[in-house]
């Protein structure tokens, strides 16, 4: 297949003049910028789709236009119940509201695919009327039999366009005798460049190498190349704005435009979302879909953000920042996205994440929303479990938020659910009872007693690190044991385990009185002498 691309630089020099800048600056002449996003309703949305639609909004969205919503479900066999309204949901949560579409409504609907078929049927009747395309008898098994025989000849399986010449008595005869068809577009001549406004000048040769593709199927319902050229058509498309794989199937939509007297819109191909080490991000994989993403935790954001840093197409994007959705689209150019693969950062995501909850923790609404998500996360993972029982007061608003701004600020956490993982289950359950064999030293109830009466003489606002750790050096002097050996008694005493943060990291976020409280309660279990372990 014969495909050159010239330097974006080079031939986008005056489209980034005229695209660059806000419509209202332009011509009239020019028309109102429509983009779409197209996705089919065969599971959850796609981390490179979401990337689609993202980018399809945040060009309308910077030139003054309209982003709509279309559904493609000609595919019945492919079609999975529930999955518009998930797409729906989904897109609504990332903020990425269509102008037209179902649910929407517009002047160019149904917005439907499925319910759209009589203006397929009209058109494919237009081009066999214009000698433009033509019906195809030929049967699954012959198509079959040409296919094992380019492979077999170690050539690309391509359609021969048997049928395309066929006599007009042939054509008759197959149809008095009710022969099934499909109908096919005569290509011509399609190996003429195209501009891509992400890749440059392209081109591909489709009709030498698949020869004649098929516009209507054998059960009356159309490919995905009629259909899409007939819809982006009559809902008056001026950009698409899709993924690369598309790129090699332009040609012959460029050909069925021309074959039907109407003007192509723009076409712009964005790159491969990939994992880390370059492999095609799978729609069967777990961590491909959005909604995985949102399950686990990962604010709206943090993903929009992850997207973008990925397949660039901004000026001036900090890539160590949060960008609010305005700032997206004030800063997006599409003459400035990648051509190269755009490799997934499973890290970055983490990072943006936390910048996220950070953020989203300063505004007093989102913050009383993230203490009630905290909440049912605890109460789901300790009140109704058969292990320990929860502290008291864990689950007021003071005490989580104190929390929250604790984990946040010392970016011990990256979700929500950290939390309420092992490591922070102290946090919230009260520790059980020391065992003998885990005493650091002699006399664990002694050495308890003097840090619990050095404590409690203390304000509140003076239990920091800086004050703790010479309190702490100075009693295991006293107490003449290790400084590593009272660290560890201490933290089993507050948590219940013999590693994890500070013990002054730990006193601050339970708060003095929890903490005393803890460290009274290991007193009262604790040995008054204790042969030290080796």
């Amino acid at each position: 297949m014969k495909c050159f691309v010239r330097s974006p630089l080079q031939l986008h020099h005056m489209w980034r003049q005229q695209w660059s800048r806000p419509l209202s600056t332009h011509s009239a002449l020019l028309q109102e910028v429509r983009t779409r996003f197209a996705p089919s309703p065969t599971g959850e949305l796609h981390l490179g789709s979401l990337r689609s639609a993202l980018y399809n909004y945040l060009f309308a969205r910077s030139q003054g236009g309209k982003f709509l919503l279309r559904i493609e479900d000609t595919d019945q066999t492919r079609t999975v119940p529930g999955a518009v309204d998930r797409l729906l949901h989904t897109l609504d949560t990332m903020g990425l509201q269509p102008d037209e579409g179902p649910g929407v409504g517009g002047p160019y609907g149904p917005y439907t695919q499925s319910e759209r078929t009589a203006l397929y049927r009209e058109n494919v009747q237009r081009l066999l009327d214009s000698g433009a395309a033509y019906r195809c008898y030929c049967t699954r098994q012959r198509l079959q039999l040409l296919r094992r025989q380019a492979l077999g000849r170690g050539e690309k399986p391509r359609y021969d366009n048997r049928c395309r010449h066929l006599s007009e008595e042939k054509r008759n005869m197959l149809e008095e005798r009710g022969v099934s068809h499909v109908v096919r577009l005569k290509l011509e001549n399609t190996d003429t460049p195209f501009t891509d406004l992400v890749y440059g000048e392209v081109t591909f040769d489709v009709a030498a190498q698949e020869g004649d593709p098929v516009l209507m199927k054998a059960d009356h319902f159309p490919t995905y190349h009629l259909a899409n050229v007939v819809d982006d058509h009559l809902m008056r498309i001026t950009h698409v704005l899709r993924g690369v794989e598309w790129q090699v199937s332009t040609p012959k939509h460029i050909a069925l435009y021309r074959a039907l007297g109407w003007d192509p819109p723009q076409f712009a191909h964005l790159p491969l979302v990939t994992n880390p080490d370059g492999t095609k991000l799978s729609k069967r994989h777990g961590d491909a879909s959005v909604e995985s993403h949102l399950q686990r935790g990962v604010l709206p954001e943090a993903l929009l953000n992850y997207v973008c840093l990925a397949g660039g197409g901004f000026r001036e994007l900090d890539q160590t920042a949060l960008t609010s959705a305005r700032e997206l689209t004030e800063k997006f150019e599409l003459s400035r996205v990648n051509t190269s693969s755009c490799r997934l950062d499973p890290e970055r995501l983490r990072r943006l994440n936390l910048l996220a909850l950070r953020r989203r923790h300063q505004d007093s609404q989102h913050r009383e929303k993230m203490c009630d998500r905290v909440r049912q996360l605890v109460n789901e993972r300790f009140a109704e479990s058969s292990g320990p029982p929860l502290a008291p007061h864990v689950l007021t608003d003071a005490y989580i938020d104190r929390v929250l701004r604790w984990s946040l600020d010392n970016a011990r956490i990256e979700y929500l659910s950290d939390l309420v993982s092992r490591d922070f289950s102290y946090l919230w359950a009260v520790p059980e009872r020391l065992r003998d064999d885990q005493m650091p030293v002699e006399d664990p109830a002694g050495t308890l007693s003097v840090l619990l009466d050095r404590l409690s003489g203390r304000p509140e606002d003076s239990l920091t690190k800086d004050e703790l750790v010479p309190l702490f050096r100075a009693v295991a002097g006293e107490r003449r044991i290790k400084f590593s050996a009272l660290m560890k008694l201490l933290r089993l005493a507050l948590s219940g385990v013999e590693e994890g943060p500070g013990v002054a990291e730990m006193i601050a976020v339970l708060g003095k009185e929890e903490a005393l409280q803890r460290i009274s309660t290991s007193i009262a279990h604790a040995p008054s002498e204790h042969a030290a372990q080796s």
